[in-house]
């Protein structure tokens, strides 16, 4: 099984969609413009160049490896479209894996910022598993908790009081209802980073992409123009910029059901849930799952209330389902 790495080298760091410094680019784009992929479908590509403007670009040969917020160099083969002729290295790279594939979302990433909803109930399982990713990769994040004005918030809330108490921050927001505290909230954290907007369908996404960016809808008709179709609108990672100097940007992503992390080694996984890794150094055995050994610091931390029972529980379920026999 392919894995395209857990601990991505570091590349270089950009800025304003222009790039600067870093490791040297492949030989292979030497002296050619660099470019950053803003989406994809298949093996067509949206490269945006330094001066912003945006083409159609295909990978050279039938291998392609390239994700949204990838560096690449490109090469001019027509007025509309270009050739990928290398992808730089990756300062990151979020994605998920499964026993079958792998998905990866984006690449040079800065932050994490994970939306869920009062309503619908949102999973926190899948919650856990796109921070353990965001861990994994070393991109920081935060969590949002939407549509603050409806009834069932406190519920929401005490079910999000564990990972404040990890030390994650968890905002408030209210998209609908309170456009303008919610945008004024937001745009702080935002300012100057790049940052991938996940959640699952009905959380509010399309309507945080509207507020915080007017001319969302003609960033994607542009780019559906360029694609010639209209069709994966929805369907696939899209990569918006919010302020004309090109250094503020959200990522979007598409809705799923699923966040495998087979990319994971068993053992690694405590150290990847910051309230399991804060008692893990406690235990009696160096090699401790945490699940039926004497002397365990983190069962310990459990019993005395310091982990939730539900953060463990999910610990559980992952762990069972990284040590299962792998293909």
């Amino acid at each position: 099984m392919r894995r395209p790495g857990q601990r991505p080298a570091r590349g270089p760091a950009v800025s304003g969609g222009r790039f600067k410094g870093g490791a040297a680019p492949d030989k292979r784009g030497a002296g050619l413009d660099l470019g950053l992929v803003v989406r994809g479908h298949g093996r067509h590509y949206i490269v945006e160049d330094s001066e912003g403007r945006r083409r159609v670009c295909h990978p050279r040969g039938k291998k392609s490896d390239c994700v949204v917020g990838d560096q690449v160099r490109w090469a001019e083969a027509s007025v509309d479209e270009g050739v990928i002729e290398a992808v730089e290295p990756r300062r990151n790279l979020l994605f998920r894996q499964d026993e079958w594939k792998t998905k990866s979302f984006a690449a040079n990433l800065d932050q994490l910022l994970v939306l869920v909803a009062v309503e619908p109930v949102f999973s926190e399982s899948q919650l856990a598993r796109a921070l353990i990713a965001a861990e994994s990769a070393g991109i920081s994040a935060r969590v949002a908790l939407n549509k603050t004005d409806l009834p069932g918030v406190a519920a929401q809330r005490e079910r999000l009081q564990p990972y404040r108490d990890m030390g994650l921050t968890v905002m408030e927001l209210a998209l609908r209802e309170s456009p303008e505290a919610s945008a004024e909230a937001l745009k702080p954290w935002l300012q100057g980073k790049r940052t991938f907007v996940l959640g699952p369908s009905g959380t509010g996404k399309s309507t945080l992409i509207n507020l915080l960016i007017p001319d969302a809808q003609a960033q994607v008709g542009d780019i559906s123009q360029a694609l010639n179709s209209g069709r994966h609108t929805t369907t696939t990672t899209q990569w918006y910029w919010m302020d004309a100097a090109r250094e503020t940007a959200l990522i979007d992503s598409p809705g799923f059901q699923e966040f495998g992390l087979r990319q994971i080694e068993p053992a690694q996984l405590p150290l990847l849930m910051p309230d399991l890794r804060q008692h893990a150094g406690g235990c009696r055995f160096y090699n401790c799952t945490h699940l039926h050994e004497p002397g365990c610091g983190v069962r310990a931390a459990l019993e005395a209330g310091e982990i939730s029972a539900s953060r463990y529980r999910i610990y559980g379920e992952i762990f069972e389902e990284l040590s299962s026999k792998r293909w």
